[in-house]
């Protein structure tokens, strides 16, 4: 397992293809969309939520395979947006060839126990998209924000101090 900051100013996180490293993924995205990004509690909670599916497809997807590999997890940012990538190295998939699920509200949905993580993802970011390869899949998930004002978090920290 490693952290590191890319020359390209992005944010990696490797974990082993196990169940039990999807909570830190959650963990150090949740950490750095809370503390680098303009983002609404609800919206933080959807990108975790984004990320656990994700991170959980690309497990599954180092199942079959007969040697251990990572997941990769990378995390870039612009002025207004943020992106976290998903990365595997399963053998792929084509994720427009997934079966059409019934809406939400139709009692036929009760039958699906799998395969909804991807319509999850792409209800719960602004902007996904899939890279399937024979060497893995990528799944960039994009939400739209702006940057976090450390200036003004920084002052209403202290605003109700009295001074000393």
């Amino acid at each position: 397992m490693s952290l590191l900051d890319d020359t390209d100013g992005a944010i990696e996180l490797e974990i082993p293809a196990r169940p039990e490293f999807v909570g830190l993924a959650r963990l150090v995205v949740s950490s750095l969309a809370s503390s680098r990004r303009a983002l609404e509690d609800d919206r933080i909670d959807d990108l975790k939520l984004a990320v656990s599916e994700a991170c959980t497809n690309a497990i599954e997807a180092h199942a079959d395979l007969e040697v251990e590999e990572r997941v990769v997890v990378r995390w870039r940012e612009t002025d207004d947006q943020l992106e976290v990538q998903v990365e595997d190295r399963g053998r792929g998939f084509d994720p427009d060839s997934l079966p059409e699920h019934p809406p939400v509200t139709d009692p036929e949905r009760l039958n699906f126990e799998r395969g909804l993580g991807i319509p999850l993802i792409r209800t719960l970011v602004d902007e996904v998209r899939f890279d399937p390869s024979e060497s893995g899949t990528a799944v960039r998930m994009v939400m739209f924000c702006g940057p976090a004002d450390l200036e003004l978090a920084d002052i209403d920290m202290w605003e109700d101090e009295e001074p000393a």
